[in-house]
C-alpha cells in the first residue's frame, strides 16, 4: 500500500512507528506500507509544496506495483491540488482502494465525482499506531473491500451513503469537486468547532438545492468543540436536527464515525 500525505506534513519519526507496527502485525509482508518521500518535505503548513504533493500523489496512483492508496494525515491542503491530481489518474489509479477522512475529504470528493468506484472514509495510516482495532479494520477493507470496522448502519439500509467532515463538505459544496450525492445517506463528523460555527455551516450545507436530495443525514462524533461564550444553547445533534428540519431533509439518527479511534469505513455509494 502506498502512503501519501495530500495535506500537512508528516514526521519520519511517525512514519516509522506506522512502519514498526506493519512489521509487528505482518512479519511476512504480506501486507506492507510504502511511504512516498515527498510525505517528509516541508513548505510552511504543507507536505511539499501543491506540485510536489500532487505529482506524489499521481505517481503513487498511477504506479501498478501499489494495490491501495492510504492517506497518511489530514490537516489542510488537499483541495489545492484536486484539480491537479484528478485529470491524471489513469485506469490503473481507477483500480485502486482509497481510504481517509477529514481533510481526504475534498480529493474523495472530486474523485467520487470522477467515477472511482473503491473510495472510502475511514481511519489513515497515523492512526494506526492509535489504536489496533481501527487500523486492522482500515487495512482490511484496503486490502480486501471488505471489513468488519464497518459503519454499522450500513448493514440494514441498501442506500448509497458518504461520509465527511463537516467543515470539509460544507467548505467544496458549489465547487467543482462536490459529487451529486441525490439519494445517499450523507454521515458528518466534526471536530474543534464551536456550536455556532456549526449551526452556522448546516445553514449553509442545508440551503444548498444539491444537498437536499440525499436521502437524509446521519450525524458522527462531534468532539472537542470549543468554548462558546456566551453558551450556544443547542447540543450539535439538536443544531443538526433543526436545520434538517427546517430544510425538509430526514435526520436518519447517528453515525459511528469521528475524529477518535473509533472511526468506522464507510464505502462512497454501495458497500
Amino acid at each position: 500500500m502506498g502512503v501519501v500525505c495530500a495535506s500537512s506534513r508528516f514526521s519520519k519519526e511517525r512514519a516509522e512507528a506506522v512502519e514498526a507496527w506493519m512489521a509487528q502485525k505482518h512479519p511476512d509482508r504480506d501486507v506492507a506500507v510504502v511511504f512516498h518521500p515527498a510525505c517528509f518535505l516541508k513548505h510552511g503548513h504543507f507536505a511539499g509544496d501543491d506540485r510536489a504533493r500532487a505529482d506524489a500523489f499521481v505517481e503513487f496512483a498511477n504506479d501498478p506495483r501499489i494495490d491501495a492508496i492510504w492517506f497518511a494525515r489530514g490537516g489542510y491542503g488537499s483541495c489545492r491540488i484536486a484539480d491537479a491530481v484528478i485529470p491524471r489518474l489513469d485506469a490503473t489509479a481507477r483500480k485502486k482502494r482509497y481510504m481517509g477522512y477529514s481533510d481526504a475529504g475534498s480529493l474523495l470528493a472530486g474523485m467520487y465525482k470522477a467515477g472511482f468506484e473503491h473510495l472510502a472514509h475511514g481511519p489513515m495510516a497515523s492512526d494506526s499506531v492509535r489504536d489496533d482495532a481501527t487500523a486492522r479494520g482500515a487495512l482490511s477493507w484496503l486490502t480486501t473491500g471488505r471489513t468488519d470496522w464497518i459503519e454499522p448502519s450500513l448493514a440494514t439500509d441498501p442506500r448509497p451513503a458518504v461520509a465527511f467532515n463537516l467543515t470539509i463538505l460544507n467548505e467544496l459544496t458549489g465547487t467543482a469537486l462536490e459529487p451529486d450525492l441525490s439519494g445517499h445517506v450523507l454521515m458528518l463528523e466534526e471536530v474543534s468547532e464551536a456550536a455556532y460555527r456549526i449551526d452556522r455551516m448546516m445553514f449553509h450545507l442545508t440551503s444548498q438545492a444539491s444537498i437536499r436530495r440525499v436521502a437524509g443525514i446521519r450525524l458522527g462524533r462531534v468532539s472537542d468543540v470549543t468554548p462558546n461564550d456566551p453558551d450556544f444553547g443547542q447540543t450539535p445533534e439538536e443544531i443538526v436536527r433543526y436545520w434538517c428540519l427546517r430544510s425538509g431533509i430526514a435526520f436518519l439518527g447517528n453515525a459511528d464515525i469521528g475524529h477518535d479511534g473509533a472511526n468506522k469505513v464507510v464505502p462512497f455509494g454501495r458497500p
